[in-house]
């Protein structure tokens, strides 16, 4: 029996591209779907101030990373290709923007709204496929997508409001896989250029608020472990994430991305006590049912070619 060698988590160059993809994508959205715990421990920290924190320390984690598999020389090729400067500066304010909204989200208790989002964000990214990828959709994916859209049109008409946290978090993170996918470089060196790009604007942010003396940074031992290992917890699952968009389709992708929202959707209801009511049901009910519809037809394919 062949064993899965733990240490290829961080790889970028796994034999099983299938089969590492799947494990990939597992262990990014599991990880994202317990992110409330975490950024919950933040208390009334802004979120503008715990997102400049994971900007900075999440570029401390992977260039350490780079620097200890020696590859500098590959981030220098990066930072010399204009086209691909463009692309990652494009993908980090995507990135960033996503990160800064799913921080407010969770610490404003609205979980259930960005698990929402994230319900979304499969049908989006199948959507995007379809789109800029020329990844052929059949009627019954197509109808999955609309299906997903009448849960959110019944959602505005219900509540008066347009869920801005759920749609803004599903759409910038699916531009962002799909710029990550489309951009010729490697899942680390990428991740620590959109870093590096959003890291002066970060210090910035960090130095005014120290000068003011409203930093959060020392407030205490355990805020400041809390802030530091931000990083690492940002890092690992984006950096599973691009392994596994570099090894599957989008529509592939796709299917594992219920996984995240549904953890969180748990968190927000059971254990933070926020509100699921006969609107949020339906809404979701549509989602799940396209979710379904979707995965269904997929491994019905899969079965078929196989």
């Amino acid at each position: 029996m062949r064993f899965f060698n733990p240490s290829r988590l961080l790889s970028e160059s796994s034999p099983l591209p299938v089969n590492a993809g799947i494990l990939y994508a597992v262990l990014a959205y599991g990880a994202w779907g317990m992110f409330p715990l975490y950024w919950k421990l933040f208390g009334q920290t802004p979120a503008v101030e715990v997102l400049s924190h994971r900007v900075v320390w999440s570029m401390v984690f992977l260039i350490g990373l780079i620097v200890v598999q020696r590859r500098g020389g590959e981030l220098a090729a990066v930072v010399r290709s204009p086209t691909t400067l463009t692309m990652l500066l494009t993908s980090a304010l995507l990135l960033t923007v996503n990160w800064g909204i799913y921080i407010y989200g969770v610490n404003s208790d609205r979980v259930v709204e960005t698990s929402l989002g994230y319900f979304i964000n499969p049908l989006v990214t199948v959507l995007l496929g379809a789109l800029f990828l020329k990844e052929r959709l059949s009627r019954w994916q197509w109808a999955a997508v609309g299906l997903a859209a009448v849960g959110v049109t019944y959602f505005v008409g219900q509540f008066g409001a347009v869920p801005w946290i759920a749609l803004s978090l599903a759409c910038t993170f699916a531009l962002y896989g799909l710029l990550r996918k489309l951009a010729p470089v490697a899942p680390l060196l990428g991740l620590a250029v959109e870093t590096l790009m959003m890291t002066p604007l970060a210090l910035g942010a960090i130095a005014h608020w120290s000068l003011a003396g409203t930093s959060n940074f020392t407030a205490s031992p355990g805020l400041t472990a809390v802030f530091i290992g931000a990083g690492l917890i940002t890092s690992m699952p984006l950096l599973w994430f691009n392994n596994a968009a570099k090894r599957l389709p989008l529509s592939t992708l796709g299917f594992f991305q219920y996984i995240a929202p549904s953890l969180q959707l748990m968190l927000g209801v059971f254990l933070y006590g926020e509100a699921f009511t006969l609107t949020h049901a339906l809404t979701f009910g549509c989602i799940w049912t396209a979710l379904l519809l979707y995965s269904t037809h997929s491994w019905m394919l899969a079965n078929r070619h196989a």
